[in-house]
């Protein structure tokens, strides 16, 4: 374990007792936003980003450990299980080294080596490939017997298995990597008889397209990867194999002879039939999964951005789906987000009126108490926006995204919710949910039908959902679940829950009424005290007796506020929300104190809980801000080159931003047009649903492509 420490102590520049003490949290089977809110002490205060590192790094070591395992089993059932050999397979730490020691031991096909072999050959391919011997052709002559017909057939077969022993030597196969990684080329070819489909026009770009490797984007080379999966692409990636023979001839070829003539014949054989087909599938994989962890990452951070997103709170909704043919959908709800109405609007297209539902807007509005309005962000969204506008209802509006609603009202949870509802009611329940809490109402949905990223469906889906679902956990947990409304998919993300629990919280709800304290919890079936450590910090229990009960101040650590009202001679009700008496209070003084799991209360700890005295639950996401498009811009046709417009940022990929303006097409902003500086990473820039202002750069009406650019503006658009 020692070893193991001091690698992922290393590789992610983290102090080793912070990596040790993080380990064994871990293998305790503490939850990640667990440590990182409530074992800083033991981490030194690492977040959940780092913490989340090192049981990254964690996972990959143990499972290259089981991979040693697996090895040493396999050689030794061989026979061929030396010391020196079993102290070097348990000393390697590099997946690609451990599978290079192992080649010449793993099992495999059948090969032409292997079938030399088995015909005798093996004696003269040591004599080859020794370079002594004047005449080669002479001593094959001893071997011309049986399969082998003559001496070219043994001198062949001998070539053979030279060309597979170079083919599995390490630093052949390091140096012909590090060749690779300087130099290797990725090419494109189009099948000639997919060029001129329909579905190949997409690719055009990739027709006959050349890139070093390593400067080829992850974006691009998921693309050209899809079109090899579509049948459309032909892709390889490869090195000059010129040079790449000399360089293995050079290592192998010592002299001038005929001997050494067959082993410059059996190191082009090695490269160009063994080596570079290896090598090739080698750095497609690696270029492939660094591609995915780039589109993984920029997923998960747009993700992390959505269900952050600033929340209304608890305030009667009015939501409209927009449509066209089939009018507008209009839902009531209250505060809780209940249902208490639904109807259709024709408002837009050749059966709506707009004077007529201007006036039926305002009236259910008002008959329902709605205090905002949620306007879906798809088809005819700005028109519908325009006549509520007209409506002068008095209550301020707002566009809500759309996607991955239409998945939400056909899914099994809208349809548990909604039996009695059909889906276009659903979808826009959903949307007034969202405006109210965006989290709350995203969780019921797969993280992949939201659309924010890029390419979701061509990335290691194990690895993607690996990766979503921690971002959800993250994002949850940092904001805390109000523990008597959340639903049992808001609960199944808590720290230290999971779907069985969270219906039995919920069960438990229902028979029993609303909790009045997180100690309560301990009397859900199945909740014991290692998932009550877990989860009771992030559930929140508004307006209980016990005022920490919603904080997130973990129970383990009540008796150290408990303490500090008893040496200020008040309550603990008292010193929530008063600065006099908590300005009163030294910390200092609790420092080493034990909580009632034992831990020791350090500064980290008592830092927290004295800014939750302050703000008790405070909610870390922003305040919603309200928008409007410009009302003098509807279509492609209102744009016009140098037009400043305000958006909002709808998707964020490593090339750039792309930015709805309200013409039903979203403009793109470049990497390079985002700042007047150099960017790295546009999500330095900007978040999704950020209000932004844009320049009108170009406007490709055939291709309804719009190009942007936030160069010499300010970023934030005029409300």
């Amino acid at each position: 374990m020692t070893k193991v420490i001091e690698l992922i102590s290393k590789e992610l520049n983290i102090s080793s007792k912070a990596v040790e003490n993080t380990i064994a949290l871990l293998d305790e089977g503490c939850t990640i936003p667990f440590i990182s809110r409530y074992r800083k002490e033991k981490t030194g205060g690492l977040d959940e980003v780092k913490i989340g590192e090192i049981a990254q790094k964690y996972d990959k070591i143990k499972e290259l450990q089981k991979r040693k395992e697996t090895i040493l089993k396999t050689i030794n059932e061989l026979g061929k299980l030396t010391d020196e050999l079993k102290e070097r397979i348990e000393l390697c730490w590099d997946a690609t080294e451990l599978e290079d020691i192992y080649l010449p031991y793993k099992p495999k096909r059948r090969t032409r080596a292997q079938a030399a072999r088995e015909l005798g050959l093996e004696p003269l391919a040591t004599i080859i490939y020794l370079q002594r011997e004047q005449s080669p052709e002479k001593v094959a002559e001893k071997y011309v017997k049986g399969e082998v017909k003559n001496v070219e057939d043994a001198l062949k077969g001998a070539q053979d298995i030279i060309a597979e022993t170079i083919s599995e030597n390490e630093d052949t196969r390091n140096q012909l990597r590090n060749a690779f990684r300087r130099e290797a080329v990725i090419f494109s070819k189009v099948v000639k008889t997919k060029k001129e489909t329909d579905e190949a026009a997409k690719y055009s770009d990739y027709f006959d397209f050349s890139e070093p490797l390593r400067r080829c984007s992850g974006n691009r080379l998921l693309a050209m990867r899809r079109g090899e999966a579509e049948g459309i692409l032909r892709i390889s990636i490869s090195i000059e194999a010129e040079d790449a023979v000399n360089r293995i001839q050079r290592q192998y070829v010592h002299g001038r002879g005929k001997c050494q003539t067959l082993m410059m014949e059996a190191c082009e054989d090695a490269y160009k039939r063994l080596l570079a087909p290896s090598i090739e599938n080698e750095f497609a994989t690696l270029s492939k999964k660094k591609a995915d962890e780039e589109a993984i990452n920029v997923f998960t951070d747009n993700l992390s951005q959505l269900l952050l997103a600033a929340p209304l709170g608890q305030k009667r909704i009015m939501a409209i789906d927009p449509g066209i043919r089939t009018g507008c959908k209009v839902v009531c709800l209250d505060a809780q987000g209940n249902l208490l109405f639904h109807d259709v609007v024709m408002a837009v297209g050749s059966q709506g009126n707009a004077e007529r539902a201007a006036t039926k807007f305002a009236n259910i509005a008002k008959k329902y108490g709605a205090e905002a309005i949620a306007i879906g962000n798809g088809t005819a969204s700005r028109e519908t926006t325009e006549i509520v506008k007209r409506a002068e209802i008095g209550i301020p509006h707002y566009v809500v995204s759309e996607d991955g609603a239409s998945v939400y009202s056909a899914s099994k949870v809208a349809r548990e919710e909604f039996p009695d509802e059909d889906v276009t009611v659903r979808g826009a329940v959903s949307i007034g949910r969202r405006l109210m809490d965006p989290l709350s109402e995203l969780v019921k949905i797969d993280p992949k039908s939201i659309g924010v990223g890029q390419y979701q469906h061509d990335v290691d889906q194990t690895e993607l959902k690996k990766s979503l679902d921690r971002t959800v956990e993250m994002c949850v947990n940092s904001v805390g679940v109000d523990l008597n409304t959340a639903s049992i998919h808001l609960l199944t993300y808590v720290s230290g829950l999971g779907p069985t629990l969270a219906k039995n919280i919920v069960e438990y709800r229902k028979e029993n009424g609303a909790f009045i304290s997180r100690s309560q919890l301990k009397k859900v079936p199945r909740l014991g005290p290692a998932a009550f450590q877990q989860c009771a910090g992030f559930l929140r229990i508004h307006n209980a007796k016990n005022p920490l009960d919603g904080s997130a101040v973990h129970p383990e650590s009540y008796s150290i506020v408990e303490q500090m009202a008893k040496d200020l001679g008040c309550t603990v009700k008292d010193i929530v929300g008063n600065d006099t008496l908590r300005k009163q209070i030294d910390v200092k003084k609790y420092e080493g104190c034990k909580s009632a799991s034992g831990e020791i209360i350090g500064t980290f700890t008592l830092n927290d809980i004295m800014q939750e005295l302050e703000k008790p639950g405070r909610d870390p996401r922003a305040e919603i801000e309200t928008f409007d498009f410009d009302p003098n811009v509807h279509t492609l046709d209102d744009l016009a080159e140098g037009m400043v417009l305000p958006g909002i940022v709808t998707n964020i990929t490593k090339f750039g931003a792309f930015v709805d303006i309200g013409v039903h097409h979203d403009g793109l902003v470049h990497i390079s047009q985002l700042a007047d500086k150099y960017v790295a990473d546009p999500s330095e820039v900007v978040h999704l649903h950020q209000h932004v202002n844009v320049r009108v750069m170009e406007v490709d009406r055939k291709r309804g492509r719009i190009g942007l650019s936030m160069k010499n503006l300010t970023i934030t658009a005029v409300k």
